[in-house]
């Protein structure tokens, strides 16, 4: 393969890695885990320190105990018949796949009560700023469709280059 070639392998896959969407996984409670916290606010002020976006996942460890994603109403009340999830196996994974407000709490009697429970807010995913279009020139193109047209003429052009 000649150098050239190589060069358009590693641009047409470092593209891939530009679209790519980024997700973070959190350690509920960081080297702590999720126990039973001596400030009953712990769990609220480490969310708080946190951006959460949609896609990144929360990962709750802990010893005799669970985890239930739950309402607003059944956080407050600290208990939970039908809760939205579930898990006690010790080291359980949620992923955050919406924004808006996610409530947690430990499904251990008198656990939640002391202070085991959460609240994470996830935030809206980031937009483009709104275009104002000039009529008097034509329509406007976006930013994400000039990087667009871009990536395609590479894509083409590493095509071109491989198959020539």
């Amino acid at each position: 393969m000649t150098s050239s070639k190589a060069f358009l392998y590693l641009v047409f896959f470092s593209s891939f890695h530009f679209f790519t969407v980024f997700s973070t996984q959190f350690t509920v409670g960081g080297d702590k885990g999720w126990i039973i916290p001596k400030d009953d606010q712990l769990y609220n002020e480490w969310a708080a320190k946190n951006r959460f976006k949609v896609n990144d996942t929360l990962t709750f460890e802990y010893k005799k105990d669970s985890v239930l994603a739950v309402t607003q109403e059944e956080y407050e009340k600290c208990k939970s018949v039908h809760p939205i999830y579930f898990s006690n196996n010790g080291k359980s994974e949620f992923k955050l796949d919406r924004p808006g407000l996610f409530y947690f709490i430990s499904g251990v009697s008198g656990h939640c009560e002391r202070g085991l429970k959460m609240i994470v807010k996830v935030l809206e995913p980031a937009s483009p700023p709104n275009q104002v279009a000039d009529h008097t020139t034509g329509p406007s193109t976006s930013g994400t469709a000039q990087l667009a047209n871009v990536v395609g003429v590479l894509v083409v052009s590493l095509f071109g280059a491989i198959f020539i």
